[in-house]
């Protein structure tokens, strides 16, 4: 049992650190990621690698391609309308049924992640942002009573760090967050369920909509080519263990 829990906690260790340097962009769109190599890196065997890309195929940050593994997904227009899409048609909803029952310790810590994401937008660490960000929401929905809409909204507010990085730019961005931010929790405090509501919704819709003009405008790089891989090599066995 105590091995498995290492080996657990290990695949858990790896998944965070493979996901931030995703999020981050030191594994850019396109990036093939080995097995092999990963392994190295971590000094570690292939099994809690590959357990953790499939991890990350199934959170839609890298794709298992044939005969090429596992390479980082791309930034795509349909993957922003599907995720913002279900953000608000989730949120909302979650922060109606939240809102009646937040106490003053729950909005006490809001405050105080607000207070964070100040220091965070002052710093222009938004690395640090995105965290309180995801944070902030999952905390102002904490009271909903609805625990696998939470579980999906978390998912969404992970793959949504991805693309906010893209679409915030310098401090001005982060800054108008935090304004909006403020102004959720101020209707919260309120009880003011409605105008929360449909000031949440505008506030994804804000986002979405900047991220798509961020794309058309193609301020992202191009992809970068993805490098040849051997069929036989193990990241081939990888997408040919895919069901």
């Amino acid at each position: 049992m105590m091995l498995l829990i290492k080996h657990r906690t290990l695949s858990a260790a790896i998944l965070d650190q493979l996901r931030r340097a995703i999020l981050d962009g030191t594994y850019p769109a396109g990036a093939q990621l080995r097995q092999d190599a990963l392994a190295a890196t971590f000094k570690v065997s292939r099994i809690p690698i590959r357990e953790a890309l499939f991890q990350l195929d199934a959170e839609g940050l890298v794709r298992i391609v044939p005969q090429k593994g596992a390479i980082v997904a791309e930034l795509s227009a349909d993957e922003i309308n599907d995720v913002f899409g279900l953000r608000c048609l989730l949120e909302p909803r979650l922060l109606a049924r939240s809102i009646p029952a937040l106490s003053d310790e729950d909005m006490a810590a809001l405050d105080g992640l607000q207070v964070q994401m100040v220091a965070a937008t002052e710093a222009c660490d938004l690395s640090r942002w995105g965290q309180l960000n995801a944070e902030f929401h999952m905390a102002l929905y904490g009271r909903a009573g609805q625990p696998r809409s939470l579980s999906v909204v978390q998912s969404l507010l992970q793959t949504s760090d991805r693309y906010t990085r893209v679409q915030l730019s310098g401090t001005a961005g982060m800054q108008r967050a935090v304004e909006e931010h403020a102004e959720l929790m101020a209707l919260s405090r309120r009880g003011a369920v409605e105008p929360a509501c449909i000031f949440l919704e505008a506030h994804i819709r804000s986002v979405h909509e900047d991220l798509l003009r961020v794309l058309e405008r193609g301020a992202r790089d191009e992809t970068p080519a993805l490098p040849s891989s051997d069929p036989s090599s193990d990241d081939d066995v990888l997408s040919r263990d895919l069901p």
